[in-house]
């Protein structure tokens, strides 16, 4: 457990440094305790793995003021567990995750919380797919890859991504002279 522990540590670290993540911004993890044991996504479900990746996480993200947005598994549509705080005024759902219907880390997630949601959705500002679990439907429009040094939590391969305003114009866009610089007059 000390590998699986220290290998999420610098996974979000690095994520973290690479995102230039600040206090109040969202870090959306998608995570198959299965997958870091070495078994396939959603056959082998272990409570004190996730744990212990959660755990690490969190002891990275709480002292920069980063919410863990917990991703369920597809049992529940790959809801999201989160702390209340971080969405207000977000429609929230009534599913509480155990570890064959919602997974070990949003288990985890929902146990340790404060004050947890459960969401449909969440437009997170970046994220970690630990073990193929398909975290994309919840990132913000433009998600860029982030090649961490990390590659894999225990077995399961680790994928990273950031993200970054639309790119609208730049020096290959093209502009409608007509509607002049400042078309608010």
């Amino acid at each position: 457990m000390t590998e699986i522990r220290e290998q999420a540590v610098k996974a979000a670290e690095e994520l973290c440094d690479a995102a230039g993540l600040k206090k109040g911004q969202i870090l959306v993890v998608g995570c198959s305790s299965s997958e870091i044991i070495g078994k396939k996504i959603g056959s082998c479900s272990s409570e004190e793995t996730a744990q212990e990746v959660y755990d690490a996480l969190q002891s990275v993200l709480r002292p920069r003021g980063i919410y863990l947005a917990a991703q369920c598994c597809e049992h529940l549509n790959r809801a999201i567990i989160i702390e209340a705080e971080a969405v207000p005024g977000a429609e929230i759902c009534n599913v509480v995750p155990q570890p064959k219907a919602g997974g070990s880390f949003a288990t985890a997630a929902y146990n340790d919380m404060k004050n947890p949601v459960a969401l449909e959705e969440i437009k997170a500002d970046a994220g970690l797919d630990i073990g193929n679990t398909l975290i994309g439907m919840h990132l913000k429009r433009v998600a860029v890859p982030v090649r961490l040094k990390e590659k894999y939590i225990g077995e399961a391969p680790l994928v990273a991504a950031r993200t970054r305003p639309k790119f609208i114009g730049g020096c290959r866009a093209v502009y409608n002279d007509a509607l002049g610089v400042d078309n608010r007059r």
